[in-house]
């Protein structure tokens, strides 16, 4: 009969779990970089090729670029956020198993 006993398992098996948990957490770190250097480059993108686009004049005293930028900011608090969660309900939990 075979007991597993926290803290006893079976060290190979935990070296892979390690490398899969460690893999996820690149993938999903890489995936929200890509996220947020695209929202970037995109706004400046726009920002150096396409000024009159961002001038445009959504009511008075407001644009296109005033409301842009913000949201580019808001992008990154959202991006920090979902990796924050993911980290706290997947990557907590698999170390905890790992233990």
């Amino acid at each position: 009969m075979n007991v597993v006993i926290p803290g006893n398992a079976d060290p190979a098996s935990s070296a892979v779990s390690a490398r899969k948990l460690a893999r996820k957490r690149l993938t999903v770190a890489l995936i929200l970089s890509a996220a947020m250097i695209a929202i970037y480059f995109g706004f400046m993108g726009l920002f150096a090729f396409d000024k009159p686009l961002l001038g445009t004049i959504l009511m008075p005293g407001l644009s296109l670029c005033i409301v842009l930028g913000p949201l580019v900011i808001i992008s990154s608090f959202a991006l920090c956020l979902t990796y924050v969660l993911w980290a706290n309900r997947v990557f907590d939990a698999g170390i905890r198993n790992l233990r």
